[in-house]
């Protein structure tokens, strides 16, 4: 399976007993690839979130073409809010990663009409095995009681960023709400390590939830 986070992160999505990526886990999703971009770029040292905000650090541009372009969004002079950063060009994320995994032959792209007249990409996974594994390793950091300081950081989101964006093929209700203490605290793990972008994550779903956006074609 492609490693990265954004890639991980669309893959996460797919139902596989569907065979599909469900409508209600769409919502929202191009935020979601953009806050698991950032997250790798604050892990490798290439932005700072002191004091909540977010500002470039300097670095070597990374190789990941989906990378380097929300590195070059964000600011190098003065420290911003998180919002813009995740939600502004959310509807221009899933592309450039949903073209990566079809480059890697992770996924398939099937041209097609909805009413045989609106132009609709078919998305489908080539190994949906590993899709679901994906789904038990994330859930696995809930489940398997692990101390949440002891949880490497792609493992620590995967699993704290599909909660806020309400993920049904890996959590549903009753998960959130019987294991509400440990999400809580492997929240709060994630905060001190990238101070504000989850609360930008969840402002930016809730927006988009309203107006019925947040992915794109």
């Amino acid at each position: 399976m492609i490693q990265g986070l954004p890639q991980h992160l669309y893959l996460l999505c797919y139902t596989v007993d569907k065979g599909k990526f469900q409508l209600d886990n769409l919502q929202g999703r191009g935020q979601l690839l953009r806050a698991g971009a950032l997250t790798e770029l604050a892990r490798d040292g290439l932005l700072d979130a002191t004091g909540g905000k977010v500002i470039r650090t300097s670095g070597r541009t990374p190789d990941d073409s989906f990378l380097a372009s929300v590195w070059s969004d964000l600011p190098d002079n003065k420290p911003k809010s998180w919002l813009q950063f995740v939600h502004n060009k959310a509807h221009t994320a899933e592309k450039p990663v949903r073209d990566q995994l079809a480059a890697a032959g992770e996924v398939t792209v099937t041209r097609n009409k909805v009413l045989g007249l609106v132009p609709s990409d078919r998305v489908t996974v080539t190994q949906p095995e590993n899709v679901r594994a994906l789904q038990e390793r994330v859930r696995g950091t809930v489940l398997d009681r692990t101390d949440p300081a002891a949880i490497p950081l792609e493992e620590l989101a995967m699993a704290v960023l599909s909660v806020e964006l309400e993920v049904t093929c890996v959590w549903s209700r009753a998960d959130l709400r019987a294991h509400k203490p440990a999400l809580k605290a492997l929240a709060a793990r994630y905060d001190e390590t990238i101070p504000g972008l989850r609360k930008a994550l969840r402002d930016s779903y809730l927006a988009s939830r309203a107006v019925g956006g947040g992915w794109s074609g």
